[in-house]
């Protein structure tokens, strides 16, 4: 079993950062704003993942007898569905 975590909290209702005083409430609010901006850029990599992995798949599906035909099978229903996901990412990104 392994021993309990003590959670300390600091109730001071500033924090200094960079030599300036900040509210707490500012605070959160300037790490809640990088948080999203970090969670667009990690959608934004998993769209670039997704558009790389659908141009390797389109090449093996177009790759002819070189591939086997349910490899090419594969990787021909592999794009069509990269593609509706990263339809479906772009939408959603948007709407936020």
């Amino acid at each position: 079993m392994s021993p309990s975590l003590a959670i300390v909290a600091n109730n001071n209702a500033a924090a200094k950062t960079e030599g300036r005083t900040e509210a707490l409430s500012d605070r959160i609010k300037r790490l809640q704003n990088e948080a999203r901006s970090l969670a667009r850029e990690h959608i934004m990599a998993l769209q670039s993942a997704l558009i790389a992995v659908e141009g390797m798949a389109s090449e093996i599906a177009d790759g002819g007898e070189a591939y086997p035909p349910g490899v090419r099978d594969i990787a021909r229903r592999l794009v069509e569905d990269c593609e509706a996901r990263v339809q479906t990412l772009e939408a959603i990104t948007k709407r936020v």
